[in-house]
């Protein structure tokens, strides 16, 4: 899957975890290109790049999901974690490989916001 961690998502513990799994991780921490950038401006970075955005925020990015169904501009899915913490790197990463088995195509992600 190609993936878009937050900036509160450790490009090591998460990110590399996941690319050792045969995933595309592009990581928000530590690039600087991308620091302090915008809610909306992360999900449209996600989109653009075709990436699944995973991202701790979910308060922020629930309603930000929502206005963008409204609106009828799609993205390339988005994972809320909602009940572990940002330094569970093990449970996080078990958690997203449960759901690319239960959506295994980057297709089917496609609009998918999905909670964690």
């Amino acid at each position: 899957m190609r993936l878009l961690l937050d900036e509160h998502l450790s490009p090591k513990g998460i990110g590399g975890r996941l690319q050792a799994r045969g995933h595309d991780v592009r990581a928000l921490a530590g690039d600087e290109g991308t620091t302090g950038l915008a809610d909306v401006d992360v999900l449209a970075l996600a989109a653009g790049e075709a990436r699944i955005l995973v991202t701790c925020n979910a308060r922020d990015f629930d309603p930000l999901a929502r206005e963008w169904a409204e609106s009828g501009r799609a993205h390339a899915g988005l994972v809320l974690i909602w009940t572990l913490d940002n330094h569970q790197h093990t449970a996080i990463v078990a958690a997203l490989e449960r759901l690319f088995d239960l959506y295994p195509s980057q297709r089917a992600w496609r609009d998918l916001v999905v909670a964690i």
